[in-house]
């Protein structure tokens, strides 16, 4: 997820000059972001009105239509009067100042979006607007200039991105910085697209086809928790972890190529869930070894919890590790990163977010304590009920995870070194097969009779 960024002088002239010495001049940089090892995050999407749970529409128009549009854009403010022509640019994809609270409504509950300042979120609605509209040279809301500054715009870019997963076919950005001295005056930003509107639109009805497929196997009566691991355990199962997949950084490799990396993962998740009416971002930071990594962030009943689906995948343990031996291939799903808390997060995964995350520390809503494999000590009459389900269920392994380091060594001194391990298993094998994880505290046993 190494990030790449390019800063490029186009030019540096001097436009005017007055009689105390001052100029107005013009600088010009290309910031792109690009897909790469450390993973510098693939753009997001949210509606059609901007906000978190609709699909952004992309229209696609002749030069004829074009043309009618701005006949009635004129024939509504026929008279309007524009400073200049960044002024009316930023008129002509609906940035007009007395809509701009309209515009913050449409936003509001996209995570990154409420975590910004107030000036940052005009600059926020600003760039939604440009990107979801694939225009160019459109003037930053200045009256924000001196309170952000164009440090700011890398960060406000991020949030938009982060916030907006139906962004697939942005990769960066460019824009050009007018200064009076040492004032800036005025700050023109352009998306940087990898296809055009035509494309997009292609695109989109690619991925309309798979949500709605995907979709049409939950139940409209669903908690927020059952939508979180139905799209959880459907894009682990209808994707494979390929770091070569064809733009991996977006979700058009989950949703049309059907393979992906963790940023491709992600952003389908959050895609999938904002269509759900579950609030989620995306998070970026490291993992343990060092890469760059991508996860999200969930709202389940009110408190936050940590998903990540990339590791949940075992396409992607696998292209980790060694193959298992035959017959103990470890299980589809891996369900250790769903809905997790901070602590048990930051045991393999470090943070670095644009915005501050959530300190998330409940565990209602986890994996494990939903389905009742979660342990808070050797409890033998338990363990007996969820190995009979098991075999009841006509499953290969049992998994289940404990609440600290004490009542996990009592489980390995219980069920390996004492042997009580063969009292739950059926038929008469003596030996069994199973696989500790120390840093998640859980537990996987293969099933002898399977």
């Amino acid at each position: 997820m190494r990030r790449r960024k390019r800063k490029t002088w186009l030019f540096c002239c001097i436009l005017a000059v007055l009689s105390f010495g001052c100029g107005l001049y013009a600088q010009r940089w290309h910031d792109r972001t690009q897909d790469s090892r450390q993973e510098s995050i693939p753009y997001g999407e949210t509606a059609s009105n901007g906000g978190p749970n609709a699909a952004l529409q992309i229209q696609s128009s002749s030069s004829t239509e074009t043309a009618g549009a701005e006949e009635e854009k004129s024939t509504k403010a026929p008279d309007r009067k524009f400073r200049d022509e960044f002024d009316k640019a930023r008129y002509e994809i609906g940035l007009d100042e007395e809509n701009y609270a309209s515009q913050w409504e449409a936003q509001q509950g996209n995570y990154a979006f409420d975590a910004l300042t107030g000036p940052e979120k005009y600059w926020y609605a600003d760039m939604y607007a440009i990107l979801a509209g694939f225009a160019s040279e459109i003037e930053l809301f200045k009256e924000q200039n001196a309170a952000i500054g164009v440090a700011g715009i890398e960060k406000v870019f991020q949030c938009v991105m982060n916030d907006h997963p139906e962004l697939f076919f942005v990769d960066g950005y460019t824009y050009t910085q007018y200064t009076f001295g040492e004032d800036t005056v005025r700050i023109i930003f352009s998306g940087s697209y990898t296809m055009d509107k035509e494309e997009a639109v292609i695109r989109r009805q690619q991925i309309d086809t798979y949500t709605k497929l995907c979709l049409a196997g939950i139940s409209s009566q669903a908690t927020e928790y059952e939508k979180v691991k139905y799209i959880y355990d459907y894009i682990v199962t209808h994707t494979e972890y390929n770091q070569d997949a064809a733009e991996n950084q977006n979700i058009c490799s989950v949703f049309i190529g059907r393979e992906s990396v963790c940023q491709g993962y992600a952003k389908a998740t959050q895609y999938l869930l904002n269509l759900l009416n579950v609030k989620t971002t995306l998070v970026i930071g490291q993992v343990d070894n060092g890469q760059g990594h991508a996860w999200n962030l969930v709202q389940i009943d009110g408190q936050y919890y940590y998903v990540d689906t990339t590791w949940g995948d075992a396409s992607y343990q696998e292209a980790e590790e060694q193959e298992q031996e035959e017959g103990m291939r470890l299980p589809t799903i891996n369900y250790d990163y769903l809905c997790v808390t901070t602590a048990q997060l930051c045991r393999t995964h470090t943070i670095q977010n644009v915005v501050p995350m959530p300190e998330c520390t409940s565990m209602d809503a986890n994996y494990y304590v939903r389905e009742e494999l979660y342990f808070t000590s050797f409890d033998e009459t338990k363990l007996a009920g969820l190995f009979g389900r098991a075999y009841a269920e006509g499953r290969n392994d049992v998994t289940l995870k404990c609440a600290d380091q004490s009542v996990y060594d009592a489980f390995l001194k219980g069920l390996i070194e004492d042997q009580k391990i063969f009292r739950y298993l059926e038929g008469d094998s003596k030996t069994v097969a199973y696989a500790e994880n120390p840093v998640q505290l859980s537990l996987l046993i293969w099933l002898a009779e399977n």
